[in-house]
């Protein structure tokens, strides 16, 4: 990678060697990174990704967004609903 890079993981921890990554960022062969998901979740107390510069490393929640939850809740009560409908004895 360019030393202008930056590496963004939001897939799965092991795609991206934690060691490697550490390298690049402490030797500045890339110019920074992000990540939410790692080889050990959740990361251990002393693991590098949490005093290292340029590595912006969160708790696997890179897809939230506000429309994702609106949908998301939305649907959950559109189906409890539909189940309720379906199933519940009526009231």
């Amino acid at each position: 990678m360019k030393p202008s890079a930056r590496l963004v993981n939001t897939s799965r921890g092991p795609i991206v060697v934690e060691a490697a990554l550490v390298e690049a960022l402490a030797n500045g062969q890339i110019a920074g990174a992000a990540v939410d998901v790692f080889d050990m979740d959740p990361l251990p107390p002393d693991h590098p990704y949490r005093r290292i510069d340029r590595l912006l490393a969160t708790p696997h929640i890179g897809y939230v967004s506000r429309g994702l939850y609106e949908r998301f809740y939305r649907d959950t009560v559109a189906n409890i609903v539909g189940w309720l409908d379906a199933y519940a004895p009526a009231h």
